[in-house]
């Protein structure tokens, strides 16, 4: 009888794998296709860039400076397969003025076509505690890292629905998975973005249209060395506990589930277990997906639990190291 159930749950199991295929997006093809990625002058949006460039796409860099925007297009242009592919840069915030963003992209459509791929990686972050941020921080997070991710989508949505074609990222974060000492600004703000993609996906999937959340950890880019100068003690012994990521294996991941259509994009062992057992009622892209995430709840959960526990010590540890010499004061 045992024999017989563990057949049958090979059997099971072989099934969803062939039917998996069946109801996964078909891929995307790079070559030739417009991928538009905002924040691309440096960090792991120049190196998204680069990724789709490799793979014969047209790019649009979308940044604020525009030396950073001109140094990273001849980084982006050594990489040409074919002589026919085109690097376009624009300059703008795409946080402060959606009818500007939205001229923008109309501009970047007629040079190089309909915007098959756009890749939202702008983003900026400020650490601190709740108590010593000031309230424009809060303000300013909300604005670049959801805000500045919602105007570009919305340029090119229409489109994309209409063309029943179309691939969109957020750039989220791990910070946007759990909420961690430090991030009181930050956090919210990526937490925000998962919300906008799983109510979009749902209206967007009729139309050929899917949407990537992509959850890097700590990557080695100019952002997170300006986060480090500002980062509370707390914080950085969190971050200590996991690895940096380089850019390009990041960027590598992203284009990899973009192309694929999968709403998840996680990078490593930690990373998947996270994006596992915060799932939620995220969509799948596949059968096999959704039961991966069943069969492993229970266990990624007990670990995450362990994980929490040892963020608790730290802060602790650090309350008990900075109450020291405040106690050595009073008693002199």
């Amino acid at each position: 009888m045992l024999l017989l159930a563990a057949a049958g749950l090979v059997a099971f199991v072989l099934l969803l794998y062939m039917v998996s295929p069946l109801i996964s997006p078909k891929p995307l093809a790079l070559p030739g296709a417009h991928v538009v990625v905002t924040g691309g002058s440096s960090g792991i949006g120049k190196c998204v860039a680069i990724e789709c460039y490799r793979q014969g796409a047209f790019i649009t860099l979308v940044a604020r400076n525009e030396d950073k925007l001109l140094q990273a297009k001849k980084e982006i242009e050594k990489h040409s397969i074919n002589d026919k592919q085109v690097v376009l840069c624009i300059s703008v915030d795409v946080s402060q003025d959606y009818n500007q963003v939205e001229n923008v992209i109309k501009q970047a459509q007629e040079k190089l076509g309909p915007v098959d791929m756009l890749v939202n990686c702008a983003g900026t972050s400020i650490t601190g505690k709740f108590e010593d941020l000031e309230v424009s921080s809060f303000e300013k997070l909300m604005s670049i890292n959801y805000l500045g991710s919602v105007y570009p989508s919305r340029a090119v949505i229409t489109t994309m629905k209409e063309r029943r074609v179309g691939r969109i990222v957020f750039v989220s974060s791990q910070a946007g998975q759990l909420g961690l000492f430090g991030f009181t600004a930050y956090s919210p703000s990526k937490f925000a973005i998962r919300g906008l993609a799983e109510a979009l996906q749902m209206e967007v999937k009729p139309y050929n249209v899917y949407i990537t959340v992509a959850y890097p950890p700590d990557t080695d880019t100019p952002g997170l060395a300006e986060e480090n100068k500002t980062k509370p003690l707390e914080t950085r012994l969190i971050s200590e506990t996991t690895g940096v990521c380089k850019p390009e294996q990041v960027a590598k991941q992203i284009v990899k589930d973009a192309i694929q259509g999968n709403f998840n994009s996680s990078i490593g062992s930690d990373g998947y277990m996270l994006s596992s057992v915060t799932c939620g009622m995220a969509p799948v892209t596949s059968i096999t997906e959704g039961l991966q995430q069943v069969v492993t709840m229970g266990l990624f959960r007990t670990i995450a639990l362990f994980y929490l526990g040892s963020f608790d010590n730290i802060v602790r540890r650090c309350m008990v190291q900075k109450a020291k010499p405040e106690v050595v004061d009073k008693t002199a």
